[in-house]
């Protein structure tokens, strides 16, 4: 996508009916039942793709105090992301470095980091300030064990971790993803929302599901209903639809008004609908007329992943004395809408399990899950997977 901005830097893009690659419709099939049983194809997909990419695991206003911290479970292991007493950002694998216990979990504040194997304590900022009982050892120096540190980077609040220090940098990686929800101000928002999904399915599904609303009047018939989508014709790192909609699709009464106004600073695309989009490798941010949320995958095994949906709303929202009421509904439709979706994903988990499993040909509205197969095939090589879709 070559995407013509304003002086502003807000993308100008229109989208299309669908905007197909690869083999041509008619043609095109679902990916064989490898790709989503395999452990070989699995294991080529950590090495080759996960642990070489950009992964998405949380926002800075997560972290927004000194000496705050979140600990988040990604594909490379355990992660630490603080803010130490100066108020600067880090990131740290998130384990003691005597003999390798995990350090916390979930989120807090604390003037230090202690090890609750054998009370090893550490700062914010990754230094070692104490380690009981080391002080026979020879030759020991704090300065030297201090936790080990993780790339990591920021797009509008936004933080991603590396495990690659030669991949391209972020903002390379996105490319212009920016651009096209520049309007949305992202970089404003304010976490507030949180809830973690077990799935007995593979991480594929729920993005390829995220990227497609030919399911939606079936599976979420009671929920969101039917919707319509156009597609952007986007760059090699990402992909987008928009629903649409002038009214938010955000939460499910569209008999009433929505509780929040659209956010002012929309452009004229962005009042036109939702954007639904695809952050490779596992990373959905959804920006509708009055809020972002997001859907970021953790891969665990062939046919198990962990589903992770957070919400974010303008900061003047969430300073109105009646915002969690307010909010509420935006919640269970974040959450309800995504327990529906893992539970079809676990049945077509069962199904292409098969051993009489066939590809089916893919609709028009199969766009961007052929994009995305094809993306994650050339990434894990022909030696591992070459069979056709």
């Amino acid at each position: 996508m070559t995407c013509a901005a304003k002086t502003d830097g807000r993308c100008t893009q229109t989208p299309q009916a669908f905007v197909w690659s690869g083999k041509p419709l008619g043609q095109a099939r679902s990916a064989p039942a490898s790709f989503y049983t395999s452990q070989e194809v699995f294991q080529a997909e950590v090495n080759q793709i996960h642990l070489k990419h950009w992964i998405f695991i949380g926002r800075t206003d997560q972290v927004a105090e000194p000496n705050s911290y979140l600990a988040v479970d990604t594909v490379g292991g355990p992660v630490l992301l603080t803010r130490d007493q100066n108020g600067e950002l880090h990131a740290f694998a998130n384990y003691c470095r005597h003999r390798g216990a995990q350090l916390v979990e979930g989120c807090g504040r604390r003037q230090r980091l202690v090890c609750p194997y054998h009370a090893w304590g550490f700062g914010l900022d990754g230094r070692l300030l104490r380690a009981p009982g080391m002080e026979d050892v020879p030759g020991f120096d704090l300065d030297k064990e201090s936790l080990i540190p993780i790339r990591m980077a920021e797009w509008a609040g936004n933080v991603f971790v590396n495990y690659d220090d030669s991949a391209p940098d972020l903002m390379t990686h996105l490319g212009g993803f920016p651009a096209l929800f520049a309007s949305h101000k992202v970089e404003d928002m304010r976490w507030v929302f949180g809830v973690e999904i077990p799935a007995a399915c593979n991480w594929k599904m729920l993005l390829e599901n995220a990227m497609e609303t030919y399911h939606t009047g079936i599976v979420h018939a009671r929920t969101v209903g039917a919707q319509t989508s156009m597609t952007f014709d986007g760059e090699e790192n990402w992909a987008a639809i928009q629903v649409q909609s002038t009214m938010t699709t955000a939460v499910l009464d569209k008999s009433a008004p929505a509780p929040f106004p659209q956010i002012a600073s929309l452009d004229e695309q962005a009042r036109k609908g939702t954007y639904f989009t695809l952050l490779h490798p596992t990373t959905q941010f959804v920006f509708a007329q009055d809020c972002m949320w997001w859907l970021a995958v953790r891969p665990v095994a062939p046919d198990r992943s962990v589903l992770s949906v957070g919400g974010c709303f303008p900061k003047d929202y969430v300073a109105l004395p009646n915002f969690q009421e307010l909010a509420q509904p935006y919640f269970t439709r974040w959450e309800s809408v995504a327990k529906e979706d893992v539970g079809i994903l676990e049945r077509q988990q069962k199904g292409v399990s098969s051993v009489l499993f066939k590809p089916g040909l893919l609709s028009s509205r199969d766009d961007v899950v052929h994009t995305m197969g094809e993306w994650i095939r050339q990434r894990i090589g022909t030696a591992i997977y070459n069979d056709p879709f």
